[in-house]
């Protein structure tokens, strides 16, 4: 028996515009990758909207129905795809130079990439420094830049004919910044745009843009973007969506997976150390110690919000975690994770853990960028508002109430992400205790 009635969610009629600021790497292998699974060329593996099913009420009614058959997604072929970046690349040409998918495949969706060029960003020097590109917006004001940004977005609409749009930074990391007084309220904000602040970043400046024309919006960066009061409140007030933040794709995805294993079983550590080499152009970004710095603080917030050692103090209270990236080009986008994981069980011995994750950046982000699509603007059409923390399964640093702590355990993220379906279509949650069957 349904828990409520269900949520009211608009149909998925007419196309998605799927908006995209930085069209290198992870952009390119996500939008090449739809083409391919669109033309049965490739699978969309990593996708829970497309390959995980969802179980509905008790174990005995063997009820598991696909999750894009159970809410009301936007297919595959209703994608439009629009973006921004410093490069004047064509996604094609994009593509081709990140050498993350083979020739023979690209060159098999190569007419709709070569179609799809970016249009000029918005790029501040003092946020991303060690690239440099020509194609870049010039404006006397951050607000002349946010009503440019605008005024891509419609003719973005009107030239695809789109009916609904959302817009995933797949950007550079941005140097560190913690929030100002000119991220305190919107009306400060859109001052500190008319001002030129220097507070202001260009992720910030696309967020702004999209939550003035009601896009949901997500953030697969560290940056410091959504997560301030300013696009908050204005995030609730329009009833637009906003998630995010910092794709969890290679090392911190594993710290995800098996640090939560540790704690159920009572296990302590003292010491987790990782490391990576990276070649891709996010590498190089993250040589710079500013962005690096951005991205450290989401890769060390993790462990210390599952671990929760102020409630176990004998087993975390003492834990040394480090975490390094350094820039390797020979390796581009195929990344290499190294960590080692100090341990300790039954009367203090110790033990040891390593790992040694040979992942593609890439292929790990594209299947995350596809979800967030298709679930934020399920989402929108849900009436949901405001900072979504049920896809927290899909970031490091996932947005959440300011008066909670976020959840990082990525087992109890599916759970959540689960039961907010069920939620939507008026079934019962899932809670695991199972009496019933014993009674």
């Amino acid at each position: 028996m349904a828990i409520k009635e269900p949520v009211r969610i608009a149909p998925a009629d007419g196309k998605l515009g799927v908006l995209l600021p930085g069209m290198g790497a992870v952009s390119t292998t996500f939008i090449a990758g739809v083409e391919a699974v669109k033309r049965g060329i490739g699978e969309p593996i990593g996708s829970l909207t497309q390959l995980a099913t969802v179980r509905l009420g008790k174990r005995t009614e063997g009820r598991t129905p696909m999750i894009k058959d159970f809410v009301p997604l936007a297919s595959l072929n209703d994608l439009e795809f629009g973006g921004w970046d410093i490069y004047e690349d064509t996604a094609y040409e994009a593509a081709r130079n990140a050498a993350v998918l083979d020739p023979a495949l690209l060159e098999k969706v190569r007419e709709p990439l070569a179609k799809l060029h970016p249009m000029e960003a918005v790029f501040d020097q003092e946020y991303v420094r060690r690239i440099h590109g020509p194609n870049t917006k010039e404006a006397r004001t951050k607000m002349d830049k946010a009503e440019m940004l605008m005024d891509d977005i419609r003719q973005f609409r009107e030239r695809t004919g789109v009916a609904r749009t959302v817009m995933v930074w797949c950007g550079s990391t941005e140097v560190f910044h913690q929030p100002s007084e000119v991220h305190q309220t919107l009306k400060a904000f859109e001052a500190g745009l008319a001002n030129n602040d220097p507070e202001i970043a260009p992720s910030q400046i696309y967020a702004y843009a999209a939550l003035k024309m009601n896009i949901p919006y997500a953030n697969g960066a560290p940056n410091l973007t959504t997560d301030t009061p300013a696009l908050l409140a204005m995030a609730r007030e329009r009833n637009v969506p906003i998630c995010g933040k910092d794709f969890k794709t290679g090392q911190t995805f594993m710290k995800t997976l098996i640090a939560p294993g540790l704690k159920a079983r009572m296990l302590g550590m003292s010491g987790w150390f990782s490391t990576n080499i990276l070649g891709n152009r996010d590498g190089e970004v993250l040589d710079d110690p500013g962005s690096f710095k951005s991205k450290e603080e989401t890769k060390l917030s993790v462990l210390d919000e599952i671990l929760q050692p102020k409630l176990y103090p004998q087993l975390y209270g003492n834990l040394f975690h480090s975490v390094k990236i350094n820039y390797y080009p020979p390796r581009g986008d195929a990344k290499e994770g190294w960590d080692n994981i100090d341990i300790f069980g039954w009367l203090g011995y110790p033990m040891q853990i390593k790992i040694n994750f040979l992942c593609r950046d890439s292929i790990l982000a594209a299947p995350l960028v596809l979800d967030l699509v298709l679930f934020m603007d399920l989402a929108q059409r849900a009436g949901m508002r405001g900072i979504q923390e049920w896809l927290s399964f899909y970031f490091k640093a996932p947005l959440h109430a300011p008066n909670v702590y976020p959840e990082h355990d990525i087992f109890i993220q599916l759970m959540k992400l689960k039961n907010t379906l069920r939620w939507m279509r008026g079934e019962d949650l899932i809670t695991h205790l199972g009496l019933e069957y014993y009674d």
